[in-house]
Parts: C-alpha cells; structure tokens; sequence
C-alpha cells in the first residue's frame, strides 16, 4: 500500500472557503477516481492555513491511473479553478507504513 499526502499552505484566512467549496463540489469528484480516503485536516495549532489530505492506493500504477482519470473528468477541470488561486504552496509526498504500523495490514 502506498499514501499520498498532499499538503497545501492556503492563503491567510481562507481554511473556511476552501473546506466548503472542496465538502460541497470537490471531494466526491475526488473520491469517485482516487478511491480510499484516509482523511483530510486542516491546521489549528502549528503551522496556520496548512491543509493536508492522504489518499491509499495500492500500488505506483494504481495512483497514476487514478490520477489520470481525475485530471480527464470535465467536472474536475471546472473545479480546480475555485480552489488554485486559495493554494499558496503544494507539496506531494508518497510515503510507505512500516510493517508495524497500523494500517500495515492493507499492504
């Protein structure tokens, strides 16, 4: 199994608009290519304005494939432009669990 944890720095103030645009329009689009959500947080203490969302797939190819299907939907490319201009900062990792973590157990 593979996690993508997608992290975003939001312009000051703009936690509020982003989490209602994506609950209302841009998560089900999301999840109806990208599959497993393992959650999705914003900042309250630490770094400010900072979301991050990870996402499960069970392989390199899996994430491409889906990845590919997400940016090639009509509703996702009319999406985006609600939520690019809020994004100050984007960073993308892919991260493995060690064997004893607890979500191991779906590698």
């Amino acid at each position: 199994m593979f996690y993508e944890v997608r992290t975003y720095r939001l312009k000051n103030g703009t936690i509020p608009q982003y989490l209602k645009v994506v609950e209302e329009e841009g998560i089900e689009i999301q999840k109806s290519h990208l599959g497993t959500l393992v959650g999705y947080f914003f900042s309250e203490i630490g770094t400010i304005n900072e979301i991050i969302h990870i996402w499960a797939f069970t392989s390199l190819d899996d994430r491409d494939a889906r990845r590919q299907r997400l940016l090639a939907d009509p509703r996702w490319q009319a999406f985006l432009p609600k939520i690019r201009d809020l994004i100050e900062v984007a960073e993308n990792k892919i991260m493995k669990p060690a064997s004893f973590s607890p979500r191991s157990e779906a590698r």
